[in-house]
């Protein structure tokens, strides 16, 4: 069969990397696809905005493709599975409707309250009511801080704020409404209470009627280590997560992630495709932060290594919605992903500089690489922006695990390039 990834980053690269074991896939095509990737798929250099839904369209049906996988969520947003379905082709995520749970923060929050889905307490606001929410900040009182700041819609995993006093409150919602940060995104937002506790993202597959868990994985937000610094598209993750005991995982998915996917059914929106739900444990209870409608990024480079089954019989059976409630497979060893981000990353990003030392890390047994801002420059694989490369490992410990990745890094340069050297330490000594 033929099989078609849309999306150019790091969660791409490691979707087409999977997809490839399996015996049942002759041919992978990847719109518009990446440096790494062309060892595995043929690459095509087209766009995927909206504008240019009906130009992949046909080309799916010039090359006869049995399923299409869509990796970014502003594909989603804009209903690509929309017009896929209407046209009769096989494409594996949520369509237009679905994916406001994470097209639309407010949309989401909504949801989690009328169905009393554990989160955060948050008010809204609209771009009108500028003057109320500077009101609302000028009034709490500083034992309420921080705060988090969260722009309605899409903004590249940075349109989330924490807001450590008053006076950055304010500035982030100057950010949304005045300053017009993140464009039509932050025309709403919500102000929402802070919570102290340790995050944890769980993918879930769906057939629009069944769901079905995948492992748990921990994703790094902030670029420093230590959890400081400014929010990124995330710097790292590993899988599973020890911390979370059985009784958690059971009350993630029976208070969280269960509910939320009957609350869809009851609202008449058909979820297909993969549901994810990042979450903060606080006294060893779940609460909802966000939930995405694709897979993670980097979580899914951390995750998928360690699945022992055949993806692709995955996606079709949730794009066909028949799934079931199939129990998946998982590798016992542990896996980690630490990412590399070019100089400047997240508030600018370097772009077009050379990357020394990737020949010598494709000849490691142990080691994979996922490209996620490169491109090729005379003759030379260079830097194109924001996160670089995902490097990964498995073995039986996190300490292996980390050895094996961080001595890789070493290999790799590049001007100004920036990574965490904590990933997974905190899991190190658990196993």
């Amino acid at each position: 069969m033929k099989v078609l990834v849309i999306g150019s980053g790091g969660r791409e690269h490691c979707l087409v990397w999977k997809i490839s074991r399996s015996k049942s896939v002759d041919k992978i095509y990847a719109i518009p696809g990446n440096v790494g990737m062309e060892k595995l798929a043929e690459c095509l250099s087209m766009d995927i905005s909206s504008s240019s839904f009906n130009d992949i369209l046909k080309f799916v049906e010039d090359k006869k493709i049995d399923l299409t996988v869509v990796g970014p969520e502003v594909p989603l947003v804009n209903g690509i599975v929309d017009n896929f379905k209407s046209r009769g082709h096989k494409i594996f995520g949520p369509d237009r409707k679905a994916s406001m749970l994470e097209g639309s923060k407010v949309f989401t929050k909504e949801l989690l309250q009328k169905y009393n889905i554990p989160s955060p307490n948050g008010i809204f606001f609209k771009k009108e009511d500028y003057e109320n929410a500077v009101y609302f900040l000028k009034k709490t009182g500083e034992d309420k801080f921080p705060v988090v700041i969260k722009a309605d819609g899409l903004a590249a995993g940075k349109g989330v704020i924490i807001a450590e006093n008053r006076e950055q409150a304010i500035e982030a919602v100057k950010d949304c409404f005045i300053r017009n940060k993140f464009g039509g995104s932050g025309d709403r937002m919500i102000i929402e209470d802070f919570l102290s506790g340790f995050e944890v993202s769980i993918l879930c597959l769906c057939d629009g009627r069944n769901i079905v868990p995948m492992a748990l994985a921990q994703d790094y937000k902030r670029i420093y280590e230590g959890d400081k610094g400014k929010n990124t598209g995330g710097m790292g993750s590993y899988s599973p997560v020890p911390f979370v005991s059985k009784k958690i995982y059971e009350k993630i998915l029976s208070k969280i992630m269960y509910p939320a996917y009957d609350a869809l059914i009851k609202e008449n929106i058909r979820y297909q495709g993969v549901l994810y739900g990042g979450l903060i444990i606080v006294d060893n209870e779940p609460y909802l932060l966000e939930y995405n409608c694709r897979f993670g990024d980097p979580e899914t480079q951390a995750i998928l290594p360690r699945l022992k089954e055949d993806l692709v019989p995955l996606l079709m059976d949730c794009a066909d919605g028949s799934l079931g409630k199939k129990k998946l497979i998982w590798d016992t060893n542990k896996c980690v992903c630490a990412v590399v981000a070019s100089k400047g990353y997240p508030e600018s990003s370097s772009s077009g500089d050379i990357i020394e030392g990737l020949d010598s890390l494709e000849k490691m047994n142990d080691i994979d690489i996922f490209h996620a801002g490169t491109k090729k420059s005379n003759g030379n694989i260079v830097t194109n922006g924001g996160r670089v490369l995902g490097v990964v490992s498995k073995a039986d410990s996190f300490k292996e695990c980390r050895q094996k990745v961080y001595s890789a890094i070493e290999n790799i340069k590049f001007n100004g390039m920036q990574y965490r050297r904590d990933i997974a330490l905190r899991a190190e000594g658990m196993g």
